[in-house]
């Protein structure tokens, strides 16, 4: 699934904010894109269907919606959407461990069933908006964020899971303890100097990848650009 030697491959171009005609557009423009990430809004509004036109024009998909409930339910979530053809799913790690193992032998037989490659799944740690502070005062957890993100990537890794989502600022310490294998997808991209909008802990592409990231996914500094195709290409250098 990794072409290290193609920096396409490292940058997943997130869909957010965008209907269906916005998004074929967008394709049409960035052919080289290779990764895109359909989230909550998209798939709401345009449905699993969509995700079949995405296949059809070649492209990996990250399904992004986080799922997060009782084991069952989690379970029979990702045996439906491992049917869709997609690479990557996400839920959250805090659902616990028994929800993420039961969701990667059902990920693996819902795959089986329609003869395809499973898909990897990634365990979503501390989302990128959060900071310490509303960490604190929201949640009460007394806790730092590295030390939370360290215990929930260990639980995503012990469960089986082909990876784990964290912000920039997390991969270096992640990366130091699990192999290449080990997805670490990291959200929060920004060109340096840009504004960070609903996110916290946030980094430059370079630095991301420099720090051992697989993966960048990459949104409005792309498709709110007034010249994707430039932008796109920007940071594919970066990652190089």
């Amino acid at each position: 699934m990794k072409n290290t030697n193609n920096p396409s491959e490292k940058i997943i171009i997130a869909l957010d904010g965008m209907n269906k005609s916005d998004v074929l557009k967008l394709l049409e423009e960035l052919p080289e894109v290779i990764w895109v990430k359909v989230g909550l809004e998209l798939f709401v509004s345009e449905g699993p269907d969509f995700l079949s036109i995405l296949k059809d024009k070649g492209k990996k998909i990250f399904l992004d919606l986080k799922f997060h409930d009782i084991p069952t339910t989690v379970a029979r979530a990702c045996f439906v959407a491992s049917q869709t053809g997609v690479e990557f799913i996400s839920l959250h790690t805090c659902a616990g461990m028994k929800a993420l193992k039961m969701a990667k032998e059902a990920s693996k037989e819902g795959a089986a069933k329609v003869h395809l490659i499973p898909p990897k799944l990634l365990g979503i740690t501390i989302l990128t908006s959060w900071t310490q502070a509303s960490f604190v005062d929201d949640l009460l957890i007394d806790q730092s964020i590295d030390q939370r993100v360290k215990h929930l990537a260990k639980i995503a890794y012990v469960s089986g899971l082909g990876g784990c989502v964290c912000s920039p600022r997390e991969v270096q310490f992640l990366r130091e303890n699990y192999p290449e294998s080990f997805e670490l997808v990291t959200p929060g991209i920004r060109p340096l100097g840009s504004e960070v909008n609903d996110q916290s802990r946030v980094s430059d592409a370079s630095e991301a990848i420099k720090m051992g990231a697989s993966k960048l996914v990459i949104g409005r500094a792309i498709t709110q650009s007034k010249d994707p195709a430039y932008m796109f290409k920007s940071f594919c250098d970066k990652v190089c």
